[in-house]
């Protein structure tokens, strides 16, 4: 990456250390190093107190802290650009200490190089103000949660400077962005998802009822081997997610959370795994002909080609994405009457309010009814036949 290349050893940490005296205690000796206006390297140093004054190194580096913040204030390269590759070196590296998933590195970059580095990646860090970032971020041609999301990378950034004492203060926490929708998601109901079912054949047919029937995320559909699937048990174990063909841990606890499995979605993925050349247990539920089974099919791809194309035979004309399927099957449990908490379970949403996710919880038979009622709608009854060495296993 072209942002690499800036050099990050220009913000100082420093060198702490104990030095001996002939004559009276041992004295704490902070080392850095600064750049001349010619870019020589000059070496400097400024004694911090005695041991008797500071008994332990911890104490000491207390006392430099504040030293530490004022050198890097000064220094001649002090640039976004270079907070930017010293914090993609050290948070967005698989070796830093707690690495981010894949797909949320891979997105950091994208908003970095795209977005903030051409604005912003020239000017000091003392030099950036809310009130100029509020300015660029209400000219940028994206939605609020795009914006939103620049926002709070920028604010991960100057935090990451603070944490690294070359900063006293985050300028970006002042900046108003809100992330509010724009527009309604678009949302399909069950008649337009029984119209575009009737366009699809598998493996995209099995691929858009379990999308439609529980809400699941494109990343978590798409990461799925059929030894995640408990027909016994009744419920879909989700393990993973997966991003641009990387695999990578779920990332709530919510996310986690075991799927129910209604009989007849039980029965759709029955028939599918019958048929589909790639039906043991640790195979992808999706796996891709093209890629040989060792991979799923990508989202995109299979969005573009396939899905759409039936929306458009089964005159269907709103703009359709993977997202939709989980907007649809919110909304298709809400019309079906079903409690607050119920929804927000299915959906395996983390974000509900403390005393519905503390003192409420949605039983499992109400979950799995609410998907019944989704499921029957969708379907209208007219599932495959279930293998009879299976039927009794399925739970209703």
């Amino acid at each position: 990456m072209k942002i690499m290349s800036t050099r990050v050893e220009q913000f100082q940490n420093g060198c702490l250390h104990r030095e001996a005296r002939k004559n009276g205690p041992d004295v704490w000796v902070f080392r850095w190093r600064e750049r001349s206006e010619g870019g020589t390297a000059v070496h400097r140093k400024q004694i911090i107190g005695t041991v008797e004054q500071y008994p332990t190194n911890r104490a000491a580096q207390v006392a430099v802290s504040r030293l530490r913040v004022t050198i890097n204030k000064g220094a001649q390269s002090n640039t976004v650009a270079a907070l930017v590759a010293h914090y993609i070196e050290n948070e967005l590296s698989e070796r830093s200490r707690k690495p981010k998933a894949h797909s949320t590195r891979a997105a950091y970059q994208v908003y970095l190089e795209r977005w903030i580095l051409p604005e912003w990646g020239v000017w000091k860090l003392a030099g950036v103000k809310a009130v100029a970032v509020e300015q660029w971020l209400d000219g940028l041609p994206m939605t609020n949660g795009s914006r939103a999301k620049i926002r709070n990378i920028l604010s991960a950034l100057f935090t990451h400077a603070m944490r690294h004492e070359w900063l006293d203060s985050n300028p970006i926490k002042l900046v108003r962005q809100s992330a509010k929708r724009e527009r309604v998601p678009g949302v399909l109901d069950a008649d337009e998802i029984r119209r575009l079912l009737a366009e699809l054949k598998d493996p995209f047919f099995t691929m858009v009822f379990l999308a439609a029937s529980t809400g699941l995320r494109v990343s978590e559909l798409l990461a799925l081997k059929w030894s995640d699937i408990n027909f016994d048990a009744g419920e879909i174990r989700l393990k993973r997610g997966i991003w641009h063909q990387v695999p990578g841990e779920l990332k709530t606890e919510a996310s986690r959370k075991p799927v129910v499995l209604d009989s007849g979605l039980a029965a759709v993925l029955i028939a599918w795994r019958e048929q589909s050349p790639y039906n043991q247990d640790g195979d992808w539920v999706f796996a891709s002909t093209e890629r040989h089974g060792k991979q799923p099919y990508w989202p995109e791809w299979a969005m573009r080609r396939h899905v759409r194309g039936a929306a458009v035979r089964a005159g269907i004309t709103k703009r359709i994405g993977w997202h939709t399927f989980r907007h649809s099957y919110g909304t298709l449990l809400k019309a079906n009457g079903e409690d607050v908490k119920t929804v927000q379970e299915s959906l395996r949403h983390a974000n509900s309010r403390i005393t519905l996710d503390t003192y409420v919880q949605a039983v499992t038979p109400a979950k799995r009814e609410a998907q019944h009622k989704v499921v029957e709608a969708i379907a209208g009854g007219a599932f495959p036949r279930v293998p009879e060495r299976l039927g009794s296993r399925l739970v209703n």
